[in-house]
């Protein structure tokens, strides 16, 4: 098990979680981040939010990014768009 840090990017600022959680892998923090941003989202649906995070960056326990996932990749495309 390895700590990673899920910090979200909200209007160029970088929000960072100060606890950070334990997971097996970077695929495992990966899957952890797609759950919560997918929460995120249909919380700010549900609520009417007009702004969300646009990403979380999924950091290491030295603190660098080991990659990002854009909360807008989650959405489903347009109808009649493939």
């Amino acid at each position: 098990m390895a700590k990673f840090y899920l910090h979200r990017r909200a209007g160029g600022e970088l929000i960072l979680d100060e606890e950070g959680a334990e997971f097996a892998d970077y695929t495992a923090a990966l899957h952890e981040v797609t759950l919560a941003a997918r929460e995120i989202l249909a919380d700010a649906i549900r609520s009417g939010r007009p702004y969300v995070a646009e990403s979380f960056v999924i950091a290491n326990g030295l603190g660098q990014e080991l990659g990002s996932l854009p909360l807008a990749t989650l959405l489903p495309k347009p109808f009649g768009h493939e």
